[in-house]
């Protein structure tokens, strides 16, 4: 009877997230462009830890950011980690002062073993990107008062599945499938104050759909009370199945203007953590995605103002006795700092955030909360200035599943 109610809480939990994932996730200006803001769907825990998990190697965290990791999971136990996040953001430029806030689900990701520690599973729900998006400017044309709105909604999300492998006591390699779906609404809209002056409205829509792989590779030794993990992941330059439509208020009618003229970019990755007796991990990540190099608008993406965009990531974690009496002494505690560059020309600035967290277990059943903070900066006063906190909180469940009952 229990696994009956396990299965249907599970549904039903899928079903939300699905929902969820599918929502608006940001309220940026600067995800006017492209694809929007990206997302790097690493765990909450790892996320306080700057954003690492190319090296990270853990067998209470579904890490969907490195493939080869699953097999790190123990032989009997089923992991489910589900995350919601709120985020503040605080904007500045030559109108003003504005403030922004949202919130909602973030992924919710599973993992199970196959065969033994030999080969794992993980299926999830992810974000790829976000748009949101509301501004205003006044103007003003031969004695016309008028109001241009931009406006833009909409986000890709991906279904990913994967399988791990230790082909070796030292060496795992692994791979993920996705397949990303999503609409893009983008609408530029004028207004005149004068009701006799007709509004001109523009109103872009970018769909996409597409299947997708990324491949892991994993290298670690444990000696005495020291472990050491070296990852890499890699994905090829894939096209997607897109297609843009623009509404113009002259003709209202619904133009094609480009066809399968999108593709994601090339991403390669590597890793380094280090662990010592369970209690300290430090980890470090550097990841590049070659947008430069991919389609968008049926064009190089140098042609449409995209570049390549690197990403640095450092982070560490404390845990002074997992076996301690103590609570506090149980807790994990984390911080990490993410440096990475705007994937659009026109941004220019690097985005810089730091984050700290701390890890709850829960004292009967193999269960963490995990917390994060981040502020992100990013921009500067001379065009748009972007100050962001987001609070995430996730549940990573661990239960004994597989074994059989003895009578």
């Amino acid at each position: 009877m229990n696994r009956i109610y396990r299965q249907i809480l599970l549904l039903i939990v899928i079903v939300v997230t699905a929902n969820g994932v599918a929502q608006n996730m940001t309220s940026s200006p600067y995800s006017r462009y492209a694809y929007g803001d990206l997302n790097e769907n690493v765990p909450t825990g790892y996320r306080a830890m700057g954003g690492v998990g190319f090296g990270m190697r853990n067998n209470r965290a579904i890490n969907p950011s490195q493939p080869a990791s699953y097999t790190s999971c123990d032989t009997m136990t089923f992991m489910m980690d589900i995350a919601a996040s709120g985020n503040w953001s605080h904007y500045t430029d030559i109108r003003g002062v504005r403030n922004k806030a949202n919130g909602n689900l973030e992924y919710l990701t599973l993992q199970f073993p196959l065969f033994k520690r030999w080969i794992a599973m993980s299926v999830g729900l992810l974000p790829y990107s976000s748009v949101g998006y509301d501004i205003s400017l006044k103007g003003i044309v031969d004695k016309y008062d008028y109001v241009t709105s931009y406006t833009g909604t909409g986000n890709i999300s991906q279904v990913y599945g994967g399988l791990s492998f230790n082909v070796l006591n030292w060496f795992a390699f692994g791979a993920n499938v996705y397949y990303m779906w999503g609409d893009l609404d983008r609408m530029r809209a004028v207004t005149f104050s004068d009701a006799g002056l007709s509004p001109t409205i523009y109103d872009e829509e970018l769909r996409v759909s597409n299947v997708r792989l990324r491949f892991g590779a994993q290298l670690f030794h444990t000696w005495g009370d020291h472990t050491v993990n070296l990852g890499a992941i890699f994905e090829s330059k894939m096209k997607l199945h897109s297609e843009m439509w623009v509404i113009e208020t002259q003709s209202e009618d619904s133009i094609p203007i480009y066809k399968n003229g999108w593709q994601t970019p090339m991403v390669y990755g590597v890793g380094f953590s280090y662990n010592w007796a369970k209690r300290l991990t430090v980890a470090f990540d550097f990841e590049r995605q070659c947008m430069a190099d991919a389609l968008y608008n049926g064009a190089p993406g140098w042609v449409s103002d995209l570049q390549n965009k690197n990403r640095y990531a450092i982070g560490l974690e404390y845990r002074h006795n997992p076996m301690g009496r103590n609570y506090a002494e149980k807790m994990f505690w984390r911080a990490g700092v993410n440096i990475q560059d705007e994937y659009l020309t026109l941004i220019g600035n690097k985005r810089i955030t730091a984050s700290i967290g701390l890890g709850f277990p829960l004292p009967t059943i193999g269960t963490v909360i995990n917390t994060t903070i981040e502020y992100s900066h990013r921009g500067d006063d001379t065009a748009l200035e972007d100050h962001s906190l987001r609070l995430t909180v996730g549940v990573s469940i661990a239960e004994t599943w597989f074994f059989k009952r003895k009578l």
